[in-house]
């Protein structure tokens, strides 16, 4: 490809065929070598790294670099527009909870947060009233990498738990920050799930630990001044199928154990006034049967899509028998309206739900049933819920934007529908949204279906086909991706981009049925959605096929893997972060973080041949195929216990040696980090702007 010249010859891995033999099917895979076989102490101390698979990332590394030199000084600019866009020194408005107000800040310069407290009616700018909890710049000192978890504190705000990781391998170390003094406690609980809650006494706290292969299977109750060997195991999950959480209620009555994987859930509670008691079951786990709780003094609230309410609704229990047989419908189903999430406060049920495509949030009055919604009127935008830290409140936050808004964080209050704007988003540098135009647009699928499809372009960009569009996916576990503002891609828009957010199967944009028709049998649904959205875009000359760069991350990695074997003339370059592209051979190793719970969204191909025929057929490692491949960025991390540092870099080296054109395929390993990138708040910006230095570059924009 002509943007990318005087390349030198880039790394060859070696081929060390192994094969395998499942369901009289037998693979051979040429570079199985990669993957190192001491992964699970390796995430823990990538010293031990086998020196001749860090040789290659690292010879991977070389040639990245060379393809991009050119970039260097595009690279800083955007690095620059986009620190520009930061309020360098901003804080959060805290969150009032008993005497105090709790919030994080950030100084100018600074990469991590810090927590801080006032008094409860004080005033944030008073940085004589405003306490330091936790310097997160301070911890993170010396570090290549540290990610904070947090800090929540005791229900007598003496004490608060704080977790970190410094490997990037998600493996969380909890410390105990005494509030008053600043010094944390001897004790000291390692690979843990990255939080813990508080018994209501403050001398002690519930935790999930993490097993060898990094699944949360254990939850414990630690005792504060006692050894984490002497912690006592509260409850163990058996199947490895199944992630684990723990959470507390607003009135400190209960603690949860909240059990589940992508399509089956299960709470086990434990009363407080009894911490050595055993949880009790709530509901027994029923596959395809998601339920979720919250307290509301006398009653549990429970959201489900049990019977035939593929959409949820909310049922009511009373606190002392929650079982199944008590529960009662108080929000029936509305097929093609989604309830997302709910909570209760004393005078006040409520929850956010979407419709459309677009979010509001219904309040209702516990006591009259009287309901009401907060809705806006832009063609698509993102609604946050908060909620409020304690029950007996009227007043409730939540936050707005869209494509061209900046972020709004306000206060409501649910009886006298006030709202209160507490916060717009900063833009430093400046942003004026009438310079750019938001749209929601809908592409014809293959089966008749209509894929949304949101767009952010400057008002001056020329709508004939000759504009380079970055056009982002996801599609998986259900998740939406929001329309809402982000000051990074006006880097790109200001650069006369169309930037678009395909809405594609996999995720609950339009309903849970948007999710079902893109997972196992129907996953390839998710990959023609996003060709469709292609397809509609160069068809009503947003832009054309020849410059639409496409992006995904993780599942949406996967899509990039995908589409780029499907249609790779369809796109003039791929952004693949962390992509989960082995599929085939991830679902078929147990031993593997998230294989077993993952089965439910792909398929179990140990024990099906069925499931094991539906992914190889689309899985992208298998189907690299002699076909000229656009230009391709995958960015991987060493320690990555999400998506695998080997995938990417597996997968690289079949699209070299498979691809049948000239156009490079680049891989950039963070030899330091693991799923999420940098954990830095600037360093995070040097990725994304080097991810859009690569789009600038194949679009020919440099």
């Amino acid at each position: 490809m002509t943007v990318f010249k005087n390349l030198p010859n880039p790394p060859v891995a070696a081929k060390k065929p192994i094969s395998d033999t499942r369901h009289g099917i037998t693979r051979t895979d040429d570079y199985a070598w990669l993957r190192a076989d001491n992964w699970q102490a390796m995430f823990k101390d990538p010293a031990i790294l086998d020196p001749a698979i860090r040789q290659h990332l690292e010879a991977e590394n070389v040639y990245m670099n060379a393809a991009m030199e050119d970039t260097k000084v595009l690279q800083k600019t955007l690095f620059s527009e986009m620190r520009g866009r930061i309020k360098e020194d901003d804080s959060s408005v805290p969150m009032k909870d008993g005497d105090y107000a709790y919030g994080t800040f950030f100084v100018t310069g600074g990469e991590q947060p810090r927590y801080f407290r006032i008094p409860r009616n004080g005033a944030v700018k008073d940085e004589a009233i405003r306490t330091v909890l936790l310097d997160g710049d301070k911890e993170a000192a010396g570090k290549a990498y540290f990610r904070l978890a947090g800090l929540d504190h005791s229900t007598d705000h003496s004490r608060g738990i704080w977790g970190y990781d410094d490997k990037g391998s998600e493996f969380y170390t909890l410390r105990v920050r005494d509030l008053a003094t600043g010094e944390d406690l001897a004790d000291v609980i390692g690979n843990t799930g990255g939080g813990g809650v508080w018994a209501p006494d403050g001398k002690s706290f519930f935790y999930s630990a993490l097993d060898e292969n990094h699944r949360p299977s254990k939850v414990f109750h630690h005792i504060l001044g006692t050894p984490q060997s002497e912690d006592r195991l509260v409850y163990e999950e058996k199947d490895a199928g199944f992630f684990m959480g723990v959470g507390g209620s607003l009135l400190d009555d209960f603690i949860y154990i909240d059990i589940h994987d992508h399509e089956t859930s299960e709470y086990r509670l434990l009363s407080t006034k009894d911490l050595t008691a055993e949880p009790k079951l709530v509901a027994e786990r029923e596959e395809g049967i998601e339920y979720s709780m919250t307290e509301g003094g006398d009653v549990f609230y429970i959201l489900t899509n049990d019977g035939d309410a593929k959409d949820f609704k909310i049922m009511e229990a009373p606190i002392e028998n929650p079982g199944k047989a008590n529960w009662r419908e108080v929000v029936p189903h509305k097929p093609g309206t989604l309830i997302i999430s709910h909570m209760a406060y004393v005078r006040h049920l409520l929850w956010l739900e979407r419709k459309d495509g677009l979010p509001q949030i219904i309040i209702r009055d516990r006591r009259t049933g009287e309901e009401h919604a907060i809705a806006f009127a832009e063609e698509a935008y993102s609604l946050g819920l908060q909620g409020a830290a304690e029950y007996d409140t009227d007043v409730i936050r939540f936050s707005y934007s869209s494509m061209t808004t900046p972020s709004q964080l306000y206060d409501y209050n649910m009886v006298t529908r006030e709202r209160t704007l507490l916060k717009t988003q900063e833009v430093p540098s400046g942003h004026n949204p009438d310079d750019y135009v938001t749209r929601r647009v809908f592409a014809p699928a293959w089966d008749g279906e209509q894929v949304p499809v949101t767009l952010l372009y400057r008002k001056d960009t020329p709508l004939d086909g000759s504009a380079p569009c970055l056009l982002y996916g996801y599609g998986a576990y259900g998740i939406t991706i929001p329309a809402g503002f982000n000051t990074n891609c006006l880097s790109l828009a200001d650069r006369g981009f169309v930037y678009a957010i395909a809405h594609i199967r996999g995720g609950k944009d339009k309903g849970f049925a948007w999710y079902e028709d893109g997972k196992m049998e129907k996953k390839t649904n998710t990959f023609k959605d996003f060709i469709a959205a292609a397809d509609y875009l160069n068809q009503e000359k947003f832009t054309s096929y020849a410059n639409i760069i496409a992006e995904g991350g993780s599942a949406g990695g996967m899509l990039m893997g995908a589409v780029a074997n499907m249609a790779p003339e369809k796109f003039a370059g791929l952004i693949a972060a962390v992509p989960f592209v082995d599929v085939l051979n991830t679902m078929l190793d147990d031993t593997l973080p998230l294989t077993p719970p993952e089965w439910p969204e792909w398929g179990n191909p140990i024990e099906s041949k069925e499931d094991y025929e539906q992914i190889a057929a689309y899985s992208p490692y298998d189907n690299v195929g002699a076909k000229a491949y656009p230009p391709i960025l995958a960015l991987g991390g060493l320690t990555d216990p999400r998506v695998t540092y080997w995938e990417p870099a597996k997968w690289a080296a079949r699209l070299r040696e498979k691809t049948t054109g000239s156009a490079p395929i680049l891989l950039k390993t963070n030899m330091d980090a693991g799923h999420g990138g940098a954990s830095g708040r600037f360093q995070r910006l040097e990725e994304i702007a080097f991810e859009y230095a690569f789009a600038i570059k194949v679009a020919g924009k440099i």
